[in-house]
Parts: structure tokens; C-alpha cells; sequence
């Protein structure tokens, strides 16, 4: 090999790797100005809010709505799923607003707090007899979906895993049998 043939090479190697580099830390992401927020509005987001705050309200520890679980869902709708199921999702939405208003005269945002647990209770049922008849590759319920990300963002929030769970920032030593008392927190 010559050596301008070998500078090449290294050229090329060191180039790469810091082109590459630099396009593996931003992962293909658009720069924050170039960003759309086209698939949910801020008043879907609010709605999503007040169905988790629904589905997890705050009692003596936060509700999933201090946990901000409605841009959670925004973020992970967006970002991760598919575009069947972002879809299935924004239909959902659409859902929850058409039975409010449909079942209470109103929308979701402006009915009492026992009939939003009625409400999303029905959509809770509906969505356990979807999973017993789902087909596989077949897109899940909307409301199990949003059920699953309220769980995942409550709990791996700030609030949801010092306040809602027993957290240990750096456990100090592991110990598999440890006494359990009625009521006691869970562990995270």
C-alpha cells in the first residue's frame, strides 16, 4: 500500500467516525426548532392528563397528573409507536370525547369525577373483552394502551417512584427476604 493511499484510508476512518459519531448522539433526531407537534394538540394533552389523573387520582400520594403522565403519553405516542397505533390512539381520544357527550351531555374535561370513572370503567371493559378476542399483529385497545402508559409514566416519575413507591437511590446491600406488613409501599 502506497502512502497516499494509507492517508486515505485514515481519512476516511477518522472522518467516520466522527461524522458518524455525531449522527449516533443526535440518533436521527430533527433539531428541536424543526420539530412538529402535529399528532396531539395541548387540549389532548390536558385530556390525557385528566384520564390518568382518572385512572390514578391522588390520594395521600400524588395523582398521575402532578406526574405530568399527559405529555408522557404524548412523547411515548409520538415518538415509539407505530402509525396504526398512534392512530388507534387519536381515535381513542376522539372516543372518550364523543361517549362523554353522548352518555353526560358534556365533554370529558367538564364532567364529574364519578362519571369519568364510570365512563372510562365502560371503556375498561371494552377493552378486556378486545384482548380476548385480539388476533395477533392485531392493534390493541386504545384505552388499555393509554392505561399501560399511565402506569409507565407515574411510576417512573419523580413523584410516582419517591412518593408512590419505597425508593432506595443507592440500595446498600441486597437482602431477598424481607418481611412484608399490610400496607406497606412497594419497591422500586
Amino acid at each position: 500500500m502506497n502512502r497516499r493511499k494509507a492517508l486515505h484510508n485514515v481519512v476516511l476512518m477518522i472522518g467516520g467516525t466522527v461524522v458518524g459519531g455525531n449522527l449516533f448522539l443526535q440518533g436521527g433526531c430533527k433539531p428541536a426548532a424543526e420539530k412538529e407537534e402535529t399528532l396531539f394538540s395541548k387540549d389532548d394533552e390536558k385530556l390525557l392528563d385528566e384520564i390518568a389523573e382518572t385512572i390514578l387520582p391522588k390520594t395521600n400520594t400524588p395523582g398521575a397528573k402532578e406526574a405530568q403522565v399527559g405529555s408522557f403519553m404524548v412523547l411515548m405516542v409520538s415518538d415509539c409507536y407505530s402509525p396504526a397505533d398512534q392512530e388507534v390512539f387519536k381515535e381513542g381520544i376522539r372516543q372518550v370525547e364523543k361517549a362523554s357527550s353522548k352518555e353526560f351531555g358534556k365533554g370529558f374535561m367538564k364532567i364529574k369525577p364519578e362519571d369519568r370513572l364510570s365512563l372510562l370503567n365502560g371503556f375498561d371493559k371494552a377493552q378486556q373483552e378486545h384482548q380476548k378476542a385480539r388476533k395477533d399483529g392485531e392493534p390493541a385497545h386504545f384505552f388499555r394502551m393509554m392505561k399501560e402508559l399511565t402506569l409507565l409514566g407515574f411510576f417512573t416519575s419523580k413523584p410516582g417512584a419517591t412518593e408512590a413507591l419505597r425508593y432506595v437511590a443507592v440500595p446498600g446491600r441486597y437482602d431477598g427476604c424481607v418481611d412484608y406488613n399490610k400496607g406497606d409501599r412497594a419497591w422500586l
